[in-house]
């Protein structure tokens, strides 16, 4: 009989599926280094891997005067923006349950509204709307962020509903049952519960909005994306090349945010298990044969 743990997904693949699984990742990993050679020779063909295209990386002045700067800006757009749009989206999602249609109604038209424009366009507009409407000097940082606050912020208010919606009926019920008022209910009894379970969410979309700071190229803002696509390339000639390093620097900080993420979501796993053991009451006989836990009082 088989040691193998039951998989209760999907039945264990016999000797002919292990072959065709084998087959068809070998032919997967046949086709990536094959189009990865092919990337290769046509950046080759077209002299992009000309050593003197990489070398301006090897300089320190390049990383301290260009490109440090440029993801100094991006991560300073993608901190305040976090800032603002994390509380901003609890507000939301908290004002969208509300029983009062005065709150409930204003905020859903916000978060659908926001939600349904696109971040660039969002981003055009607080840029040049501001001045030729209101006559406001917008900086390119404010329209970056103000963008990303005004989307991501829509994006985690519905974060925040389903979150303290999935929490279990039952808690709430428990909760009014001792005489907690709704904000009380909501304050110490759904949000606890609710923000252990969305945190790996919420982390998430903290990722796309640091990923789109490089719309911010569309206002000219001097963050990472700008650096690479724009500066480098008018210096050196080097557009390939400088966007090659640009989308690996990007990759390394999405990757480390990632890491926190899965953290997070691990975290909050191993905190919803219980392992502590029944406390049997003072003068309690545990009754032979009966279920564990389960007891008589003297």
């Amino acid at each position: 009989m088989s040691t193998r743990p039951a998989n209760v997904l999907y039945d264990a693949p016999g000797p002919r599926a292990r072959a065709r699984n084998t087959v068809l990742t070998v032919l997967v990993v046949v086709a990536t280094l094959l189009a990865a050679y092919l990337m290769v020779a046509k950046l080759g063909e077209k002299n992009q891997l000309d050593p003197a295209l990489w070398t301006p990386f090897l300089r320190g002045d390049v990383w301290l005067n260009l490109i440090v700067p440029g993801l100094l800006n991006t991560l300073s757009a993608a901190l305040v923006a976090s800032l603002i749009a994390v509380p901003f989206g609890f507000v939301l999602g908290i004002g969208r349950l509300s029983d009062h249609a005065l709150i409930r109604v204003p905020a859903g038209a916000v978060v659908e509204f926001f939600r349904a424009i696109p971040l660039l366009i969002m981003i055009f507009a607080v840029m040049y709307g501001g001045s030729a409407v209101f006559g406001l000097t917008v900086t390119p940082f404010a329209a970056v962020v103000v963008g990303l606050v005004l989307y991501n912020g829509s994006v985690l208010a519905e974060i925040v509903r389903a979150g303290i919606l999935a929490v279990p009926r039952g808690q709430s019920e428990a909760a009014y049952a001792v005489g907690l008022r709704k904000g009380q209910v909501m304050r110490m009894v759904l949000l606890p519960q609710a923000v252990t379970a969305m945190m790996p969410a919420i982390v998430s979309q903290l990722v796309v909005l640091l990923k789109d700071t490089a719309l911010g190229f569309i206002v000219s803002f001097e963050d990472l994306l700008n650096a690479g696509a724009r500066v480098l390339p008018s210096n050196f000639g080097n557009l390939i090349p400088s966007v090659i390093v640009i989308a690996v620097v990007y990759i390394v900080i999405n990757l480390a945010v990632g890491a926190v993420a899965t953290w997070l979501e691990r975290r909050s796993r191993r905190s919803r298990r219980t392992t502590a053991t029944p406390v049997e009451p003072p003068g309690a006989i545990v009754v032979s044969g009966t279920t564990p836990g389960v007891s008589a009082v003297d």
